[in-house]
């Protein structure tokens, strides 16, 4: 397996886990992007995106801006612990160019990376 691969089982796939996410979890942000991050109790960081006709009508801005996503997370999910995390972009994010892209989500990467994993309740006897 290559070192900064997307595999599938870094991605969040069904329904499910979205729906799971949306109304459970913590919200983070940054200029052009929102998050919402959960422990997922999987090995490692699972990305999802949402990039909806709202933010743009073209799906070549939705599609560039995904591939940025993505691209960004390979680079920074050995870093993460084990979290589902749902980027949402927000309209602002297509008049921005990549580089600026990047940069704010290396921003909310970090925001990301120094949440803890807590720990499960009631492991201790009592």
């Amino acid at each position: 397996m290559r070192p900064l691969g997307h595999p599938r089982s870094a991605r969040l796939l069904k329904p499910a886990d979205f729906a799971a996410l949306r109304g459970h979890s913590r919200r983070l942000g940054s200029g052009h992007f929102s998050a919402e991050v959960m422990p997922n109790g999987h090995d490692g960081a699972r990305l999802g995106q949402a990039v909806s006709r709202r933010v743009s009508k073209r799906a070549l801005d939705r599609n560039r801006i995904k591939r940025v996503v993505r691209e960004s997370f390979r680079h920074a999910r050995a870093g993460f612990p084990a979290f589902d995390i749902l980027v949402i972009a927000r309209p602002s994010a297509v008049a921005s160019d990549n580089a600026a892209l990047r940069e704010d989500l290396a921003r909310l990467w970090q925001k990301i990376a120094a949440l803890k994993v807590p720990s499960p309740a009631g492991t201790m006897p009592g």
